[in-house]
């Protein structure tokens, strides 16, 4: 599981980005950096709930936040799901109902990019709509991928009436293939996220991990349509 901080050689690295690119770009690898330390820690992981080959682990992080680990098995490779969860990333709300919308508001290069995404009503209504300001990143060692993100800010986008800003960050996907199938992945997830506003801690850590669940549900049907002859 070990990140080996290569990365693809590319634009990104000239000095022609201007300073606020190096800014969300510099924020985008530390993201991805942290949220990587913390899914290899050894230390002080709990199993939330186990179905189906699905895993979640929970941690309580320095400040009282608890985070969640995912660990699936998808059947897809790497690049596939590369594709569907970063380059087409606009496309989730029309697989994920619990998303309304991203938007992709800056690229910056082909690996890092700022989205504003907003969420539906969460645990039956009890969590209100929430929107988000991330910038997200993604790197490439021989065959893994990775994402990372974090919430970031940006002057054209302040938080917007009638929403809660949620925010995110650390935090990683990690896209492994599986030594005996390439085209599956072992797909791990650090889902860390301040939901924000006046909501009981209990449900908090309820809602999160039943999110992650839910994703991977709504990912797996996405995939189905893609790969009808294995819907496993």
């Amino acid at each position: 599981l070990i990140y080996s901080g290569h990365m693809e050689p590319a634009e990104q690295r000239t000095a022609a980005l201007a300073d606020e690119d190096v800014f969300y770009l510099k924020q985008g690898e530390a993201a991805l950096n942290e949220a990587l330390k913390i899914v290899e820690s050894e230390d002080g992981w709990k199993l939330e709930t186990a179905e189906n080959g699905d895993v979640i682990y929970s941690k309580v992080l320095t400040g009282n936040r608890k985070v969640f680990r995912l660990e699936a098995e998808l059947n897809a490779s790497p690049e596939e799901l590369h594709d569907i969860l970063f380059f087409r990333m606009e496309e989730i709300h029309e697989w994920n109902p619990s998303i309304k919308r991203i938007k992709v508001l800056k690229h910056v290069g082909r690996n890092a990019m700022v989205t504003h995404e907003v969420s539906v009503e969460m645990a039956g209504n009890l969590i209100g709509q929430r929107d988000f300001l991330n910038v997200r990143y993604s790197s490439k060692s021989e065959s893994c991928v990775y994402f990372g993100g974090a919430a970031t800010r940006m002057e054209s986008l302040p938080p917007q009436p009638g929403f809660v800003r949620a925010e995110d960050g650390p935090t990683c996907i990690i896209l492994q293939p599986l030594q005996d199938r390439p085209d599956r992945s072992r797909f791990i997830w650090l889902l860390n996220m301040d939901i924000r506003g006046w909501l009981p801690q209990s449900l908090v850590n309820k809602a999160l991990p039943q999110a992650q669940v839910d994703f991977t549900k709504h990912l797996r049907r996405r995939l189905a349509t893609q790969h009808p002859e294995n819907k496993s």
